[in-house]
């Protein structure tokens, strides 16, 4: 082979392999990237339609459960809430029995959306007088949180407790 061919043999495979080169890091490996990114994209698309398709799926039960959880608020009214939360208080003690010492009711405002009501009970009794107390509260009509729970002994043998519990109502707000 002359040395005029090989050097021009060797100038094309050189120039062969440049290309590769720059189409390797210009064309092939941006374009992998992007192909991986999109399988990303995808994949995570997916995903949210099946959890949309699985909402829709659910709608009816949810909105069943919204509206129990809406029409067991307290009234938008702030007078008429509180008498309906104390008048409850009232028939929760007399049915379990319980002597009420004192409710502290006190409102905030968390967002335009909605507001709390906040209580404070005090109230005295036995064991199992409270504790139905506090169970005829959780299963109540209203929906209540309690938000802390205090017993403490008003004797020395235990048998008269004081109960403090902290309840707050929620209140929405029509738009």
């Amino acid at each position: 082979m002359k040395t005029d061919n090989r050097q021009k043999l060797l100038v094309l495979v050189t120039a062969v392999l440049i290309c590769l080169f720059v189409g390797d890091k210009l064309v092939y490996s941006p374009l992998v990237r992007l192909w991986q990114a999109r399988q990303q994209e995808i994949k995570r698309l997916k995903t949210q339609v099946v959890e949309g398709s699985l909402l829709i799926k659910r709608e009816g039960v949810l909105r069943e459960r919204w509206e129990n959880m809406r029409t067991n608020t307290l009234p938008n009214n702030p007078s008429l809430a509180q008498e309906q939360l104390l008048k409850a208080f009232q028939d929760w003690a007399q049915e379990s029995g319980v002597s009420l010492n004192a409710i502290t009711p006190q409102w905030k405002s968390d967002s335009d959306d909605y507001r709390t009501l906040v209580c404070r009970v005090d109230a005295s009794g036995t064991l199992w007088m409270l504790s139905r107390f506090v169970y005829d509260i959780e299963k109540g009509p209203i929906g209540l949180k309690l938000e802390s729970v205090d017993f403490s002994s008003k004797d020395n043998t235990g048998q008269q407790l004081s109960l403090g519990l902290q309840i707050s109502g929620l209140v929405l707000t029509p738009k």
